[in-house]
């Protein structure tokens, strides 16, 4: 009863750790990101609530990417701490086996690797499927944002657009280029092969409207064999028909799991609904196997409660030796979708760490005990 106590205390301690290390790791992570998103915001006019919301959707993308890191720390500071207060001698003295121990450390790893699953495989690629429509939802819901000062905007489809200076939706000096036809209308010539060039002194932009003053419609054949000149004092024109470029297509860390395993099983080459297949394979490895590296981390953790020659084995060489295996597999996951052996290097290469380790330890500490 008392060791039952005894392990829900370390338990709990490991993960306690464990969240404090990951937030505190993760916060900061965010915090780089969420300054260069600001400078976005204030120039592109974008609302002060997409800024937060943006952040906190992208906290979920964020996170995962040091649950690895965090559980190594977490699990090597909780070990040392314990040795050097003479605790586990105490609980080595009173019959508790090192083996047990370790089964604490690896079960302790499988929730850690479930709570990286869910977020990995559900949460991640909602969250930054998500952040990706809010800032498309913005440039529908209005066009001002897309818009900065002496730099080109391309954020809809076929429709180039730059303006010399803004002042809140007041704009000057613009210049718009449409190669997909989506002014047609401006022009008599309406042949499917002319483009249509607009410039403006001044304009306003009153969410998906722009209303443009003195300027000139150029429209001409793309073979440059003929071309026309239109002057006008204002025209309107109504963007709301334009298809985004940001929204278009979602990208692979933001398309959900099922949509890659599906695309995957079928090995779908469909580019407009599906991704490439060499984007696909390590995408998957990483939201599912990658996890499993955890309860191996936890293993090679283990090893610092081996003694030799009155001395257990040093932190800073097990976290190395940690490090270098979360290290060797994320290298690796990158070239899962083009590299056979690769892939299945990396597919059992934590199950051999489990069995190696394990074996090894349980061989150790029973000698010991012996």
């Amino acid at each position: 009863m008392l060791q039952n106590k005894i392990y829900q205390n370390f338990f709990l301690e490991i993960i306690k750790s464990f969240f404090v290390i990951l937030f505190g790791l993760s916060i900061i992570a965010l915090t780089v990101r969420a300054v260069n998103f600001l400078e976005l915001v204030v120039d592109s006019g974008y609302p002060i609530t997409t800024y937060f919301e943006f952040s906190f959707l992208n906290l979920f993308g964020i996170l995962p990417k040091f649950i690895p890191l965090s559980f190594l720390i977490a699990l090597i500071l909780f070990i040392v701490k314990h040795i050097q207060d003479s605790e586990f001698v105490i609980l080595w003295t009173s019959g508790v086996k090192k083996i047990q121990i370790v089964n604490l450390f690896f079960y302790t790893s499988l929730i850690v690797l479930v709570f990286y699953l869910i977020f990995s495989t559900f949460l991640t690629p909602l969250a930054l499927n998500k952040s990706r429509q809010l800032l498309g939802q913005d440039q529908l819901n209005s066009f001002l944002p897309t818009i900065r000062s002496q730099q080109f905007t391309d954020s809809f489809k076929g429709f180039t657009f730059i303006v010399e200076k803004k002042i809140g939706n007041e704009i000057q000096n613009i210049f718009l280029h449409d190669k997909s036809r989506n002014l047609k209308n401006l022009s008599t010539n309406i042949s499917s092969n002319v483009d249509t060039t607009i410039i403006a002194q001044n304009g306003v932009v009153d969410k998906k409207k722009l209303i443009l003053f003195n300027g000139q419609i150029i429209s001409s054949k793309r073979d440059q064999s003929k071309s026309e000149i239109i002057k006008f004092d204002q025209i309107n024109i109504d963007l709301s028909k334009l298809s985004t470029t940001t929204i278009k297509k979602s990208k692979v860390q933001e398309t959900s799991t099922l949509e890659l395993l599906k695309c995957f099983r079928e090995k779908n080459i469909d580019l407009k609904t599906c991704h490439k297949l060499s984007e696909i394979i390590p995408n998957l490895n990483r939201r599912i196997v990658l996890p499993f590296y955890i309860p191996a981390i936890a293993l090679i953790c283990s090893l610092l409660l081996i003694r030799v020659k009155g001395k257990y084995f040093n932190s800073l060489s097990i976290f190395i030796l940690s490090f270098l295996v979360l290290l060797f597999s994320e290298l690796t996951i990158r070239y899962t979708g083009i590299n056979d052996l690769i892939k299945t290097i990396f597919l059992f290469f934590p199950f051999f760490l489990l069995v190696l380790f394990y074996t090894f330890l349980n061989l150790k500490f029973l000698k010991e005990f012996k």
